[in-house]
């Protein structure tokens, strides 16, 4: 069964399920970088939960920790942007095609508790605002309903051409 949803174009839409074809046709990180596994609960132009399904396998983990393995925070919040960024290509529709979504700041970043293989991050962001081609989000980062992270962070559309 086909999980990608059609897409919706109305502010405040709600969008179910993105699966992971649809993330990757969204934005262009893929393995090793591609730290999502689906987006949950989008509300186009406010809101989404990203999930990643944080395994052994992942690569970061050979050198962060050896016998001891961690999720790097920045991994954690590049999953954060992920998240944004999929909710910014959701909402602009066909005005994203062609456009990359770039971090310009983080602010306020907290690490609280470690997260490790067989956690379920939960990437909860809220759009705070948007100006132009820049949005700036929240994103708080729960496993089991937990707080593990928590960030501010703003971001840029440009286009491909002009990203070089």
């Amino acid at each position: 069964m086909d999980e990608t949803v059609s897409l919706p174009t109305a502010p405040g839409t709600t969008i179910e399920l993105i699966d992971i074809q649809r993330i990757m046709h969204d934005i262009p990180h893929r393995y090793p970088f591609l730290l999502l596994d689906r987006v949950v609960d989008v509300v186009l132009n406010a809101s989404a939960v990203g999930i990643k399904n944080v395994t052994a396998n992942e690569s970061f983990f050979a050198g962060h920790f050896p016998n001891h393995p961690v999720m790097p925070g920045v991994l954690i919040v590049e999953s954060m942007a992920q998240t944004a960024a999929v909710l910014v290509v959701e909402t602009l529709g066909p005005d994203a095609a062609g456009k990359l979504v770039y971090f310009m700041s983080i602010e306020g970043a907290k690490f609280r508790r470690p997260v490790v293989p067989g956690d379920q991050l939960k990437i909860h962001i809220v759009k705070e605002r948007n100006r132009g081609n820049v949005w700036k989000f929240h994103g708080v980062a729960r496993v089991d309903g937990t707080v593990v992270a928590e960030a501010t962070y703003s971001a840029m559309i440009r286009d491909r051409a002009a990203a070089v």
